[in-house]
């Protein structure tokens, strides 16, 4: 276990916000963990779990404790039928898919550069090129931080949904990730539905050739955190009714849509934006992002309140165009800890 002494978040989160805190841990093992979170309780500090920080943006500084989630460790066993992957939650998501390639494991290519640390996947169910985590989950290992307890939960009652899991709510306040099973089945079948993957034969192309072709679609839209400061897509994609869809399809035949049920239909919130020409639009230092407009960039010194106020007019020139309100994909962390993206947008 040990303490940073500068207590500067800014090297903790993707969008280079420059907000504090009262004190940041890391923690290497669970014992470190609980260790962290008990001095923090007796302090009375809030608590803020962190892993990568590539999905939040500090909206002032944190009045709290944030532990680092730097728990490792993959271990690999197999059965006849797939490769069954116990991954802790410190790791980097994206490492973790080379290194599985490396080692014929295939499954996550369509995955490929979603940025932050395997914990954070099971809270979003992030997703990408018509792959979701819940597409390979198996489990997802959880702390009860208070007790210590160890606790194990089965794909099929992590209520997996768009962006969404029970970790958003039933487990959002007092666990901790420490770890997540895969299931990746030896018989490895291409998704190609998404994007510049359609042009692939099913026949014979190769995981590499996807993950290979994922890579360079993501890296040619989207602005590298190291240089540029941002959290991918700021935005969900929303879900509209099958009749608003089909009003806008009729004014707008490029609009892409994808079907989500007889009922209702996901529209890309990146297309909307781009509608209301907002591709470059600043508030302070804040800005949207020249090439994929659904990403909001920290141009070097933007504050969290820059952030705010940008996301806050592109919701609204939306809902003026088009009467979608979007909502932030990103969580907002304030002074105590998480607080409402859409209320602070709204």
């Amino acid at each position: 276990m040990s303490v940073s002494q500068t207590y500067q978040l800014k090297a903790f989160n993707t969008f280079n916000i420059p907000a504090y805190a009262e004190y940041i841990g890391i923690a290497t093992s669970i014992e470190s963990l609980l260790s962290l979170w008990q001095a923090a309780k007796e302090k009375t500090h809030p608590i803020l779990l962190l892993g990568g920080g590539s999905n939040i943006l500090f909206t002032e500084n944190f009045k709290g404790t944030v532990i680092l989630n730097r728990i490792l460790g993959i271990e690999i066993q197999e059965s006849d039928t797939a490769w069954h992957i116990h991954v802790g939650a410190g790791e980097n998501w994206h490492q973790l898919i080379i290194s599985l390639l490396n080692q014929q494991i295939y499954g996550l290519e369509n995955l490929a550069l979603i940025p932050g640390n395997v914990g954070s996947a099971p809270i979003q169910n992030i997703g990408a090129y018509g792959v979701e985590f819940k597409d390979v989950c198996e489990y997802v290992d959880l702390i009860e931080l208070k007790t210590g307890n160890s606790i194990r939960l089965m794909a099929n009652i992590c209520q997996f949904g768009y962006r969404d899991s029970i970790f958003k709510h039933q487990y959002k306040d007092g666990y901790a990730i420490i770890a997540v099973g895969l299931r990746l089945n030896k018989i490895w079948e291409p998704t190609l539905t998404y994007g510049g993957l359609a042009k692939f034969s099913r026949e014979d192309v190769t995981p590499e050739q996807i993950f290979n072709m994922v890579c360079d679609i993501r890296q040619s839209k989207l602005p590298d955190p190291a240089i540029m400061g941002n959290a991918g897509s700021f935005f969900k994609n929303p879900i509209i009714s099958a009749a608003l869809a089909q009003k806008i399809k009729f004014t707008y035949p490029d609009c892409p849509q994808y079907c989500v049920n007889e009922h209702s239909m996901k529209i890309a919130a990146g297309w909307l934006i781009e509608q209301c020409d907002l591709k470059g639009y600043s508030v302070g230092d804040a800005a949207v992002h020249t090439n994929q407009a659904l990403v909001l960039i920290n141009k070097g010194s933007a504050t969290g309140q820059d952030i705010i106020a940008l996301a806050a007019y592109v919701r609204n020139k939306v809902a003026e165009k088009f009467n979608i309100h979007l909502e932030p994909e990103v969580r907002f962390i304030g002074s105590e800890g998480e607080i409402d993206a859409v209320e602070c947008i709204s």
